[in-house]
């Protein structure tokens, strides 16, 4: 075992136990369970730390805590398929999705991962913690190294430059389509 880990262990992350344990008793709604979740989050993070160790190990214990509740309440609402049985005995109608609905929401998402890569570096770096990884903006400030008004002005750019190019090239669509139109009503009257 590696003792610059487990000393950084105890001094970076142990330390922060009893804020974990209380905020692990607020959120998750079953106390009976907390002390193993405790295990996993500590058992997450030190393996997380082995490969590379957090630049804000408090903001990352927190992070791997909120994304361990989060997994394990996606799990709780799923149906195993054994427990469901037959399907079809249900009845149940399933909207499938048409070809032309595929391809819609594969343009849409190539739109948007196009607009992604136009943001500046520190801009997508922002936008992805925050809006993908889902941290606070305290803990993209604190992992960043930069103030949260700078995160706020990141994301608040990041949308901007987004929109304008998902919904801007959309909206020049339409007005391109609208535009054609009405030339082509104009030259009918000029009949």
């Amino acid at each position: 075992m590696d003792e610059t880990l487990d000393i950084w262990f105890a001094e970076e992350i142990l330390v922060h136990e009893a804020a974990l344990v209380r905020y692990l008793g607020r959120v998750w709604p079953r106390s009976d369970e907390i002390a193993d979740l405790r295990q996993e989050i500590y058992v997450k993070v030190y393996e997380a730390a082995a490969k590379s160790r957090p630049q804000s190990p408090k903001s990352f214990l927190f992070t791997t805590a909120r994304h361990l509740l989060t997994d394990r309440q996606r799990r709780a609402r799923i149906v195993s398929i054994e427990a469901v049985g037959d399907p079809d005995a249900f009845n149940v109608l399933i909207d499938e999705i048409s070809p032309e609905q595929q391809m819609s929401a594969r343009q849409e998402l190539k739109r948007l991962a196009e607009a992604f890569d136009r943001l500046p570096e520190r801009c997508r770096e922002v936008v992805w913690l925050r809006r993908v990884q889902e941290m606070s903006q305290k803990e993209v400030a604190a992992q960043l190294g930069i103030t949260e008004k700078t995160v706020e002005k990141q994301i608040a750019k990041g949308a901007r430059v987004i929109a304008d190019y998902v919904y801007g090239a959309a909206a020049a669509q339409s007005a391109g389509s609208v535009g054609a139109k009405s030339l082509h009503a104009g030259s009918g009257d000029e009949r």
